[in-house]
């Protein structure tokens, strides 16, 4: 037994609201990262100009954070990570508000530095510790729940930015209710059991979870060439409004918030080859479209699609829990964390060179080439 499992007992109270208040601390940086992400493509354009090079010099710049998070996650070892976790979501929270002030490009690098280092050392920490606490058995019901409340907070944030657009508001006092929100869900952390801490080693790198690492890599490159370019792509070439793109995030988060649940359970129960060789193909025909589809109205379904489609990689996660014990869960979803942001920070250098150079359709092809390599990757994990 683990000493995890030693403080959080089976069925107890403490458990209960471990997962309750871990699942409010996602519910708000679901909330807060809404906000941004549903804004940042028409403010980048619309308030400071940039170009496809410039955004993919922020998006490499913003997602160096995540292999800075490895080494601030093992320095942190030892902690506990609802205290780790309410600073990180703090510092989350500033950056966001930050926004409101930023006048230059520059500005924005520096901001987007400070937000994005808080949530990349928050990104493993809900994943370990609903781990930590669900019940044996349950594992993937549990962080398909926690999928979930990402999936309502992501909505009500992207709800209420619609709202507040469609009222007049302009983009920046959004920024400064995202850094608000971010606050309150530091502020949820605290609620969660100390006893929640990493014992073992500080840092995680075993040749046997090769794979896993490789599922990241490619993972990152996939999700980067959606969250840099995508959107972008829907802005920067077809014009669409800040309503519109808050409207397609909103549908796919209802959608998430109903299947999410549904997809953790059908992972418990066929095992993660089958939804990972699936969730693969799907997003090798989505790249196909972005790169040859001249429709927006069918790009828009292609944006649905690819968002939608992310939840399958819960699987990643579960396949820890399978192939590591439960003291080597954290460092080793840091250490995934860090692969696939490796490729983040590749891909929307590679993807600005190749947006300015060649036409956005290079973007996309780079991304069928990495989801068809995905594929073969997870032919090999391990059936259930």
């Amino acid at each position: 037994m683990s000493d995890t499992e030693a403080v959080i007992s089976i069925d107890s109270p403490k458990r209960r609201r471990g997962l309750f208040f871990v699942g409010a601390a996602v519910v708000g940086v679901g909330f807060a990262i809404a906000i941004q992400v549903g804004c940042n493509d028409n403010f980048v354009v619309e308030e400071l100009g940039l170009g496809g090079d410039q955004k993919g010099i922020l998006e490499a710049v913003r997602e160096s954070c995540g292999v800075v998070a490895l080494g601030l996650l093992a320095l942190l070892a030892g902690f506990a990570e609802p205290l780790v976790g309410a600073g990180m979501v703090a510092l989350f929270g500033v950056g966001l508000a930050s926004y409101y002030f930023v006048p230059t490009f520059g500005w924005l690098l520096a901001t987007s530095l400070v937000w994005s280092q808080g949530l990349h050392v928050w990104m493993p920490l809900p994943d370990s510790m609903t781990m930590s606490l669900a019940e044996p058995g349950r594992v993937g019901f549990r962080l398909g729940q926690m999928r979930a409340a990402g999936s309502a907070g992501f909505g009500a944030g992207m709800a209420a930015a619609l709202l507040l657009t469609l009222a007049g508001v302009a983009l920046r006092p959004l920024f400064l209710l995202s850094g608000a929100v971010g606050l309150l869900a530091a502020a949820a952390c605290l609620g969660i059991p100390r006893g929640l801490k990493t014992p073992g080693p500080r840092l995680v790198l075993r040749r046997r979870y090769g794979l896993y690492y490789a599922l990241c890599f490619l993972d990152g490159w996939r999700r980067q060439i959606f969250l840099c370019f995508a959107g972008f792509l829907l802005v920067k070439v077809y014009k669409t409004p800040v309503q519109t793109i808050l409207l397609l995030y909103v549908a796919v988060q209802v959608i998430g918030y109903l299947g999410f649940p549904w997809l953790g359970r059908l992972i418990d129960r066929v095992g993660e080859r089958r939804v990972l060789v699936v969730y693969f193909a799907c997003v090798t025909a989505v790249f196909v479209g972005y790169a040859l589809v001249r429709v927006r109205g069918v790009l828009f379904g292609l944006f649905l699609a690819d968002s939608i489609l992310s939840g399958c990689a819960t699987a990643i996660v579960t396949y820890v829990h399978r192939i590591a014990p439960p003291s080597e869960h954290t460092a080793t979803l840091g250490m995934g964390v860090a692969m696939n942001h490796v490729a983040a920070v590749t891909m929307p250098l590679l993807g600005g060179v190749l947006w300015q150079q060649l036409g956005y359709e290079w973007v996309f092809a780079a991304g069928i080439a990495a989801a068809a390599a995905s594929i073969l990757v997870a032919l090999r994990v391990p059936p259930k």
